[in-house]
């Protein structure tokens, strides 16, 4: 499966983790919602990673939209390497995008989702503007 991303992409983050027993559903696959964890687990790590860490009082990320296609299913003991990508900075918005392929088969991508994130001041509950820092990070 071919999977189509913003010409002006970054790749900004990459993790490989094994799929866990406990994340499958009945019929013997990843629960759909588990997908999510993982694309917000990638998402967490990067921004961690560029020193945001959540501050209630100030100004953050918010995702205001998801989504995910699954194109193959994973099970465990599937491991998986999920690359993140970041695009399409706006005055208080970005776009993230995942692609989440089996370490086992390279270049096959099993799954690929993402979501937009808008900054926000937190006690005020309004979108603010992208701060350069951050508009920095997300621009190819």
């Amino acid at each position: 499966m071919r999977i189509e991303l913003p010409e002006q992409k970054k790749q900004v983050h990459e993790m490989r983790f094994s799929v866990r027993w406990g994340d499958m559903d009945a019929m013997g696959h990843v629960n759909n919602a588990q997908y999510f964890r993982y694309l917000e687990t990638a998402r967490i790590d990067w921004m961690r990673g560029m020193g945001l860490n959540p501050d209630p009082a100030g100004q953050g990320p918010v995702i205001v939209n998801a989504f995910c296609n699954f194109y193959q299913q994973l099970a465990y003991p599937d491991e998986v390497l999920l690359r993140m990508f970041v695009s399409d900075p706006a005055r208080t918005t970005f776009e993230t995008w995942a692609t989440m392929e089996r370490v086992a088969q390279p270049g096959v991508i099993c799954a690929a989702g993402g979501g937009t994130v808008i900054w926000v001041d937190f006690p005020r509950q309004k979108a603010a503007a992208l701060p350069d820092w951050v508009r920095a990070a997300v621009t190819a």
